[in-house]
């Protein structure tokens, strides 16, 4: 233990002595850890943070060396780190400098997110689309009241729909009890009977941070949540590249506070803007409307008459009309007495009482002449038939059987025409001109 009168040293000293002390007993080494809280500073140099369950380490990677490196450095992944400790001596911060980065694989938090983001896809969380009111009547903000967040929507709000209604419901973003409070806020709100999902919108939104920070917006429990929403919902979480599970199962995601009031309600000056030009264009088609009409209504003033003129018109053709009715009908009726005339003559000269007695006597005569050919054909076909019956009488089998032969069949119905068809013992059937013999082969005669 040394003397309280021993000499002091300076705070510069120590610092001085303490990085001689690292970079001598450690040198250069490998580290393995999660990527946290990158920055990239307009200077080029890199900070962030490795970490594991247990601990952290504060690293800087200065822009000599950042331009080699190939892995994408971002927030959860995993990576290896060469590099030397050393303590930055104005501020006494102990950190790694980092020469080389290589990748290792996908952090924990991240791992974790894609776990839960599939399971959940899998059951549906992620399927709401509900459009939302555009407007809105009233708007229910969730987000820290003292926030950027809060100060973009209301400020975009103003700008651009001064009329909506906003509700704030103030609720940590950030840490442990930030998705238990924005799960509770939730609730409230979609037990309010008054609020409609037809006229009123819930916005979830915070700004940009680290993944540790957005960590709260990933609870399983608060997608679920926004999922059985009532009114639909809209989140708008980080910055353009962030995407948390929250996003995933809101009806409508933007990606920063400011984009998703733009997106909610419209822009009153490009709003009186379209008016303007509407307003416009229905003057010119009123003018345009005005001057066609008045051009009508003077080309019908010069055709206009006086109604007598009309009438006097309207008499003279009836008139016209009537006259040409009366020749027609005079004409037609001339022409159907001359054919009545010719009628009765062609009627005179063939009277239908002589005509019916000429084919009267047309049919006697004819039935006369039928009954004589009848009897004598049917006498013709009847000598005809009795020939061909003679015929087929001298070449039938039946007349030869009957003159005593007779026809072996064996028991398929085949007839016998040598012995050698047949074989000692055999049945067979024998057709004569009357009836039928069942025989036996006793033996074959071969001659």
């Amino acid at each position: 233990m040394s003397r309280p009168d021993a000499p002091a040293l300076s705070v510069s000293e120590v610092n001085r002595r303490a990085r001689q002390t690292l970079e001598r007993d450690f040198g250069e080494l490998w580290v393995e850890g999660e990527l946290s809280g990158v920055s990239r500073p307009n200077s080029g140099h890199l900070y962030f943070t490795l970490k594991d369950d247990r601990a952290q380490l504060r690293c800087a990677l200065f822009r000599n060396r950042a331009r080699f490196i190939a892995a994408p450095m971002r927030d959860g992944d995993r990576v290896k780190v060469r590099g030397r400790l050393s303590i930055f001596e104005p501020r006494g911060d102990y950190q790694l400098i980092v020469e080389a980065v290589q990748a290792a694989g996908v952090g924990e938090l991240l791992a974790a997110f894609e776990r839960l983001k599939t399971r959940l896809a899998a059951e549906g969380v992620f399927a709401n689309a509900r459009p939302l009111p555009y407007p809105p009547r009233h708007l229910l903000v969730l987000t820290s009241p003292t926030g950027a967040a809060i100060r973009d929507v209301l400020a975009v709000l103003a700008a651009r729909w001064p009329q909506v209604a906003v509700t704030l419901i103030p609720v940590p973003v950030q840490g442990r009890e930030a998705a238990p409070a924005l799960i509770s806020a939730l609730g409230l709100l979609n037990r309010q009977a008054a609020l409609d999902p037809a006229r009123d919108a819930i916005l979830i939104t915070r700004g940009g941070g680290s993944l540790e920070d957005l960590w709260a917006f990933n609870d399983e429990h608060l997608a679920r949540a926004i999922f059985h929403s009532r009114l639909p919902v809209m989140s708008a979480v980080g910055h353009e590249v962030d995407v948390t599970l929250a996003d995933f199962a809101a009806d409508v995601r933007a990606p920063t506070p400011s984009a998703a009031a733009e997106q909610l309600v419209p822009d009153r000056r490009e709003l009186a803007a379209r008016l303007v030009t509407l307003g416009n264009r229905l003057r010119r088609a009123q003018l345009g409307r005005l001057e066609r009409e008045a051009q009508r209504l003077d080309h019908l003033r010069a055709r206009l008459r006086h109604p007598r003129e009309a009438l006097a018109r309207q008499r003279t053709t009836l008139a016209q009309l009537e006259a040409r009715m009366v020749r027609a009908i005079q004409g037609r009726l001339a022409t159907e007495r001359r054919r009545e005339a010719h009628l009765a003559q062609r009627l005179a000269a063939h009277p239908p009482g002589r005509q019916l007695e000429e084919a009267r006597q047309r049919l006697a005569r004819a039935r006369g002449r039928l009954i004589p050919a009848m009897q004598r054909e049917l006498a013709r076909r009847r000598e005809r038939l009795g020939g061909l019956a003679r015929e087929l009488q001298a070449v039938s089998p039946l007349a030869v059987l009957g003159r005593g032969y007779a026809i072996l069949e064996d028991h398929r119905g085949q007839v016998i025409r040598r012995a050698t068809d047949t074989e000692p013992g055999q049945a067979l059937t024998a057709r004569l001109g009357e009836g039928r013999l069942t025989l036996e082969v006793k033996r074959r005669l071969m001659k």
